[in-house]
């Protein structure tokens, strides 16, 4: 494996979009308590869940601790590779490389910095050094070279594109002062094109309301395909998301693409707001001497955290009226892939969903 130190941008590669066909996909093995109620076992069943769906149609690889090996082992398909890599949690988006495609069919990994949502400023935990070295040990594993840009913070939960030069982000995560805050939005936005390929960057000013990850544009809006996408809705303008999916929606509505093509935004309807138990947070463990939850906070639930596999697109239920709609909309929208819900509020409760846990590799 080559650390690079060029872009990916110079060298002909980009981004694929997420439903752009994959060679596999990764994901963390969960067991960090102060993330994972009551030992993991409830989240570990979402996941295996999660996994096995996935696995279907593409190659799997989990990532666990040496003290979970065998455990996850027993408890994973045959057909799943396990690996023992050390991390900080279970955020595969987040911690894992972004992948890059050349049209001659090279694959590259991008290595950003992480620095767990905020560093010193607001991030989440308070030591993140494992996390920071997935994505450069992962592109070792698969020998795939490598960018190095840890100088960069940035998480793949906090991008998103369409294949055709196309980027979404947020302004609420990338502008954030424990991202980038020696960069100015010109900056990040030529660093996005540099290293994503793409030549357009639609900047949306917020994401879910009380997401703890500065608001990444993964739990919000996504594309479904070039040109389209899906946004996190409600039309209830007492609820605190209204205005924030509003003030998407405008710049959506506002904005083309690298092709120069308006975008059309299907509305995907969230739930009704999901809080967490007290009964819940008494199983999460302190996190550098401070509860990581309180009775009654309100998750960032939404429809929009899903994953898109070669043969299935793999969406969070939480046990809501709005599950059946939001998974007859994304069938509409996936006519060749089945969708398959998955009871997600154990993973909800470890501060993300099932797109926050899984990073494709796509195939090159």
């Amino acid at each position: 494996m080559k650390i690079l130190h060029t872009t990916p941008a110079q060298d002909g590669f980009f981004m694929p979009a997420e439903f752009a066909p994959h060679e596999g996909c990764l994901m963390i093995w969960p067991e960090r308590a102060d993330s994972w109620q009551y030992g993991a076992y409830a989240a570990r069943r979402a996941f295996i869940r999660v996994i096995e769906v996935i696995s279907e149609s593409e190659k799997m690889t989990v990532l666990c601790s040496e003290n979970q090996y065998d455990n996850a082992r027993a408890q994973l398909p045959d057909r799943v590779r396990l690996v023992v890599m050390a991390t900080d949690d279970a955020w595969a988006r987040d911690v894992g490389p972004t992948f890059v495609i050349d049209s001659c069919g090279g694959r590259r990994g991008i290595d950003w910095g992480f620095n767990a949502w905020g560093g010193t400023v607001d991030g989440l935990y308070p030591s993140w050094e494992r996390d920071n070295r997935v994505a450069r040990k992962f592109c070792d594993l698969l020998e795939n070279d490598v960018y190095n840009k840890r100088d960069f913070i940035c998480e793949g939960g906090s991008i998103h594109v369409d294949g055709e030069g196309t980027a979404l982000v947020t302004e609420a995560c990338l502008l954030s002062a424990g991202r980038n805050p020696a960069l100015s939005r010109k900056e990040i936005e030529q660093t996005l094109c540099a290293y994503l390929g793409v030549s357009k960057v639609i900047w949306l000013p917020r994401g879910i309301y009380n997401d703890e990850t500065n608001e990444h544009v993964d739990n919000v809006c996504a594309f479904t395909a070039p040109g389209e996408v899906v946004l996190a809705w409600t039309d209830d303008a007492n609820d605190p998301q209204y205005a924030l999916s509003k003030a998407s929606l405008d710049a959506l509505e506002a904005a083309t693409d690298a092709q120069g093509r308006r975008i059309r935004v299907h509305k995907l309807p969230l739930p009704a707001p999901v809080t967490i138990t007290e009964e819940e947070c008494r199983g999460l463990d302190l996190c550098d001497g401070e509860a990581t939850r309180t009775p009654g906070e309100r998750l960032a639930a939404s429809y929009v955290n899903f994953y898109i596999a070669n043969g299935a697109v793999v969406m969070p239920a939480f046990g809501d009226p709005m599950d059946e709609k939001a998974q007859a909309i994304l069938q509409s929208l996936f006519p060749t892939r089945k969708v398959v819900s998955i009871p997600a509020r154990d993973i909800l409760i470890g501060g993300g969903n099932i797109h926050c846990i899984t990073q494709q590799i796509p195939r090159a």
